[in-house]
């Protein structure tokens, strides 16, 4: 089975003697540092964030019958939502969010110790989530929020009439429709507190989710990185890496 992504242009690294390479990766540490201190700082801004009480109903379809969004957090005090790209008539799940969740199932046990729940929702009925599901051979929870508000409320699912504007909302700004999609990413938190009230404390869209992606970490780290002309473009769906090229790219239905 060939895998490799070809490189678009071969590498120009300059080819030293042990000590010069020391000397550069002591410079490229020292930035690596600062990186992780920031880091930390941003992680800290992210949990002092203040938050919104949810003050409207929502419901979702789930494999065991309709749950409300206060129901989805089964008996944690945390819930994180990821907004998957599958819209009701897609055939497929983008091949992005594909790529995201397939590094979600590991992470579950550890998850759901540390009194977190997460869940990934789509616009798309509840068979073609299982169905979806079932193909990818993924365990985490996934609900169907169609009928529903919840995707248009938090800015990642547009009407025809959306795209059809000037602007549309999205990551927190106004962009041109052009660059929007019936569909588009984004990962949502909320907490629950003991009288059951639920808080919206966190969103994040567009490449906020990518520190989610082991993969991505692992080749930023390899001789050619992510070797990419735009962003992901090399990634398929994992049961599409034997077939032909047109087989995967977008990351639209």
């Amino acid at each position: 089975m060939d895998v490799t992504v070809s490189p678009k242009n071969p590498p120009e690294n300059s080819i030293v003697s042990r000590e010069e390479w020391l000397e550069a990766r002591r410079k490229l540490l020292a930035m690596e540092k600062e990186e992780t201190h920031l880091r930390d700082k941003v992680r800290a801004e992210r949990q002092a964030l203040p938050w919104v009480k949810m003050d409207k109903d929502y419901v979702f379809d789930t494999p065991t019958g309709r749950k409300t969004l206060a129901e989805l957090f089964d008996g944690r005090s945390q819930l994180i939502i990821y907004h998957f790209m599958l819209g009701p008539e897609w055939d497929a799940g983008c091949p992005g969010c594909s790529f995201l969740s397939d590094h979600i199932d590991g992470t579950l046990p550890h998850l759901n110790n540390h009194d977190v729940t997460f869940v990934a929702v789509a616009r798309a009925p509840l068979d073609k989530i299982e169905a979806y599901k079932k193909r990818m051979g993924w365990k985490f929870p996934w609900v169907s929020s169609f009928g529903s508000d919840f995707n248009f409320d938090f800015h990642v699912s547009f009407t025809k009439e959306d795209l059809a504007k000037d602007k549309v909302f999205y990551n927190f700004s106004a962009i041109p429709p052009e660059q929007a999609h019936d569909e588009l990413p984004g990962l949502s938190a909320f907490y629950k507190n003991e009288k059951g009230e639920v808080f919206h404390t966190y969103s994040s869209y567009a490449r906020g989710g990518e520190e989610m992606i082991g993969t991505l970490m692992i080749l930023d780290r390899a001789p050619l990185g992510r070797n990419e002309s735009s962003t992901m473009n090399f990634v398929k769906r994992h049961d599409e890496y034997e077939q032909k090229p047109e087989a995967g790219s977008s990351c639209c239905h």
